[in-house]
């Protein structure tokens, strides 16, 4: 006896394919970054460290990651109206629990970073300024740090006058030359690819020996996702620790920090 093969119309094959698109869709988180090189962890044109580690966890976890590079104060007001998914990079800091969720919560879990930075200290090279490690030394103006950064809250704590006027990195080290900031406060891979890019910087400019703080950062994610799909958000957050912690991924970081890049 034939068995007959019943084929789906054409009418509802599309029907399917409309489904597989719009669900393939829904699995898509989008995800925001500051706008502009932090090297070796991020970069304009998508690449870098982070961006290497998220790649990994969204094909372990079967989900697509859309990343959309915008100024770093937009990026936290867009995660705070849940008009992103995430944002990727974000150290932590108290008033920030308004905007979204880091892994752990109100006491940021560590062990769920995408990655450890320093901030170390620049100054000219004919200025007298000092840091010992817990306060400043002839220190005779502000201190420039990127628009939005959270060091510019201890720098506050310990009494220094802050300058968050420059945008980018290289903004902040031209305005340190030119003596309109007395000291700057930069991520230590952003200097090292400074000094890199603009030999002359090396001529004006140094870094203090002792780093000004260390601090862990974060895909903070918002808190419509959290609410909403609160499993797959701990998958997520567990997977960057196990992607993070891998020897393929550890060999890339190894790599990149040597190099200075990514």
């Amino acid at each position: 006896m034939l068995t007959r093969i019943l084929r789906p119309s054409p009418s509802l094959l599309l029907l399917l394919c409309l489904w597989a698109v719009q669900a393939s869709a829904a699995e898509a988180l989008v995800f925001c970054l500051e706008k502009a090189d932090v090297r070796p962890w991020r970069t304009q044109d998508g690449r870098g460290l982070n961006i290497e580690l998220l790649d990994r966890v969204a094909l372990r976890l079967g989900v697509k990651f859309e990343y959309r590079g915008l100024p770093w104060k937009r990026c936290l007001a867009d995660l705070k109206a849940n008009a992103v998914d995430g944002a990727i990079g974000a150290s932590f800091k108290q008033e920030r629990l308004a905007f979204g969720v880091y892994p752990g919560g109100a006491t940021a879990d560590a062990s769920k970073r995408l990655n450890n930075e320093r901030y170390i200290v620049l100054r000219r090279k004919d200025s007298a300024v000092r840091w010992d490690g817990s306060a400043f030394h002839g220190l005779d103006g502000p201190v420039g740090v990127q628009l939005g950064y959270s060091v510019g809250d201890q720098l506050r704590a310990l009494g220094a006058t802050v300058d968050e006027g420059a945008e980018k990195p290289f903004e902040l080290a031209q305005k340190l030359a030119a003596g309109r900031v007395a000291a700057a406060a930069m991520l230590a891979g952003e200097v090292t690819v400074l000094m890199e890019q603009h030999p002359q910087l090396k001529t004006q400019l140094e870094a203090l020996p002792l780093p000004l703080v260390e601090k862990p950062y974060f895909l903070m994610l918002s808190n419509e996702l959290v609410n909403s799909r609160r499993a797959l958000s701990e998958r997520l957050w567990r997977t960057i620790e196990a992607v993070r912690n891998s020897r393929q991924y550890q060999q890339s970081e190894r790599a990149a920090l040597r190099h200075g890049g990514h």
